[in-house]
């Protein structure tokens, strides 16, 4: 038996493990069932090579939780280590000193491929640690190893022990009981281990037995009875080693890809629109596959469903600065050996390798949208609402995909007929081009609360898109930008005639002395200061009030309430709106020339009362007046 102390020099590395090396205590499985699996890995590596003869047997590792002995054990079958080998990877860590050790891996979020840091990784739970190992050699002794946290160990041979594989058994400390639960272990076994590369054994299950089919007797009243189903014990696998990303394309269904998201998403009841599988190995490798839900307008919702691995090892389910932000709503598995796992956000973020995948992931999102609008165009139109805000978050936040993006970007009409933006400037600039030779864009954000805006704009021949998307005002002043003959207005931002601005006129039938007596008068039905009261000369057909807001300010207002807009505190400002009276409505010609002042003022409030209604700005008192109001008219 073998005593010694563990080669760092430092008093005690445990507690600096425990400070700097894992932001997540629970890392350590992980850690442990790795270790497990790579020496799985590495024993058929060599049986493949020729270097070890005969069969095998079942390659797996298992985890088991012990509660009466207060143990986690994790088992392998795998390469097994000499007491040579287990010195080396355990006991001599060459770490020149603590400074250095606490540099070195302070910012290090995982240490997948380091056996000896992730072994250590064990003390996180642990108060006790046991290694009983045994290497696939021939004429090669079990080995067994034991540390209490401090620097000092014991290794000693072990002559109990006859089979090839590694036993690591962790007395699991008191404060960390949670991890003898049965329980919580199956969480993080399916969190971290889901699709590792080989099968994990956890437990048992009852399942039919195959080779029994029950016996069907009849009684003597000729009653049928049935024979109880035979069962059997199985080992409770609860990994899949061989997911879907590793196969090849060809190899899979489209039911496959299914099967695989409902894997993935266990209680997302909604089927994913399309997928898209990544697979290339030069000058990276990079497998997965990313599928486009059903985007809700909430995108905050959305984000953190897309699952990052490193051969089959989980590493996050955070993903921003691997892939470009917009390509976070969507959701799916990313898993590269080539992105650092191992370090800071800051540094992913800069590394050149990880802007070639993120770079490279944009690309093919852009080129199989564009290949799903090339091959069936009806088929895209009818999935459009659906990733419509996921092509505007691409659009605003990522030139280059911006740039792809003009071939299959669509805009739907309030009568559901898409175009792309230059079908669509081509369908509108001959009659909704201004003196100025801009071509305005009409939108409507609700078209519900909007209806009486888009009606009287289609009445004038106009057409109106609809834009109803939390990202919709930032997207409208990038497409400005863009082209900058290009003026967006939404429907309800200004009256339909001022907004075209014709060199034709409509001559006013109130003259500027009958404006300066009506004007006080609809200022005090409204009497608001979020309300300025102006005169426009329009179509007696058109409403007699007119509820409109500055574009400008609107749209900096719903910039701001997003994020974003340039503006400090223009989210919190209060909404300002212009009452446009039509200057040539019978009612307002009716209301100037009504003697009776009382009267005169209920007809001007039940005039504005109806603009403010049809923009449910008619609330509370006011509302419950109006009604009343309206019953004693009728």
């Amino acid at each position: 038996m073998a005593k010694g102390q563990i080669n760092v020099q430092t008093e005690n590395i445990f507690p600096i493990i425990k400070q700097f090396l894992y932001s997540d205590q629970e890392i350590f499985l992980r850690e442990l069932v790795s270790n497990a699996v790579d020496a799985t890995q590495k024993l058929k590596i060599l049986s493949n090579i020729g270097e070890i003869k005969g069969n095998l047997g079942d390659i797996q590792m298992e985890v088991k939780v012990d509660e009466k002995a207060n143990t986690l054990t994790f088992s392998d079958n795998g390469i097994g280590m000499t007491e040579e080998e287990l010195d080396k990877y355990i006991n001599q860590i060459a770490f020149s000193g603590a400074e250095e050790f606490v540099e070195k891996y302070k910012d290090k979020a995982s240490v997948i491929g380091h056996f000896g840091l992730g072994f250590y990784s064990s003390f996180m739970v642990a108060e006790k640690v046991e290694i009983f190992s045994k290497s696939h050699t021939k004429g090669s002794k079990a080995v067994r190893w034991e540390c209490d946290g401090s620097p000092n160990f014991t290794l000693e041979e072990d002559t109990t022990r006859k089979k090839r594989g590694t036993d690591i058994v962790l007395h699991i400390s008191e404060d960390s009981k949670e991890y003898l639960s049965e329980f919580k272990i199956k969480e993080l076994l399916d969190k971290y281990c889901k699709f590792m590369a080989v099968p994990i054994k956890f437990g048992t299950k009852e399942i039919d037995d195959p080779e029994h089919t029950p016996a069907t007797t009849k009684d003597a009243d000729g009653k049928e009875t049935k024979e109880e189903q035979k069962k059997i014990k199985v080992d409770n696998i609860i990994n899949n080693p061989s997911p879907a990303w590793t196969k090849a394309p060809a190899d899979l269904s489209i039911e496959n890809y299914k099967d695989f998201y409902r894997e993935l998403y266990p209680m997302n009841f909604e089927e994913s629109l399309f997928h898209i599988h990544l697979n290339v190995d030069y000058p990276f490798n990079l497998t997965g596959i990313l599928y486009f839900p059903k985007l809700k307008r909430n995108l905050e919702v959305q984000k953190d469903k897309i699952q990052l691995y490193s051969n089959q090892v989980f590493v996050t389910d955070s993903v921003e600065g691997i892939v470009p932000d917009f390509l976070t709503l969507l959701h799916g598995v990313i898993d590269s050996p080539d992105i650092p796992l191992n370090v800071s956000r800051s540094y992913l973020q800069a590394d050149a390798n990880v802007k070639k995948i993120s770079n490279y992931i944009s690309k093919k999102v852009a080129d199989k949208l564009e290949d799903l609008f090339k091959k069936d165009r009806k088929a895209f139109e009818e999935k459009w609402d659906d990733i419509k805000i996921f092509i505007e978050y691409g659009i605003l936040s990522d030139e280059k995909f911006a740039e792809k993006a003009k071939k299959f970007t669509l805009y739907k009409n309030t009568d559901g007929e898409y175009y792309t933006f230059e079908e669509y400037k081509t369908k509108i600039e001959v009659n909704q081009t201004d003196k100025d030779s801009k071509v305005v864009y009409l939108y409507a954000s609700n078209v519900e609360t909007q209806y009486s805006y888009i009606d009287a704009a289609k009445a004038k021949g106009y057409d109106v898109l609809v834009m109803d998307t939390p990202l919709s005002p930032h997207l409208v002043g990038k497409l400005e930008q863009i082209d900058g003959n290009t003026s967006f207005t939404r429907v309800d931002g200004e009256t339909i005639d001022q907004l075209i601005k014709k060199d034709e006129e409509i001559p006013s039938k109130l003259t500027e002395e009958d404006q300066k007596v009506l004007k006080p008068v609809i200022e005090g039905a409204v009497s608001n200061e979020s309300f300025t009261v102006n005169f426009v000369s329009m179509s007696e057909a058109d409403q007699p009030i007119t509820i409109t807001q500055a574009e400008f300010m609107r749209r900096m207002k719903d910039m701001s309430a997003v994020g974003g807009g340039g503006m400090m505190g223009m989210g919190n400002m209060p909404d300002m709106y212009n009452l446009a009276v039509n200057s040539n409505h019978p009612l307002i010609s009716k209301i100037l020339s009504e003697k009776d002042e009382v009267k005169q003022k209920d007809m001007a409030k039940q005039a504005t009362d109806l603009a403010l209604l049809s923009q449910s700005l008619l609330k509370g008192e006011d509302l419950s007046k109006f009604i009343k109001r309206s019953v004693e008219l009728i």
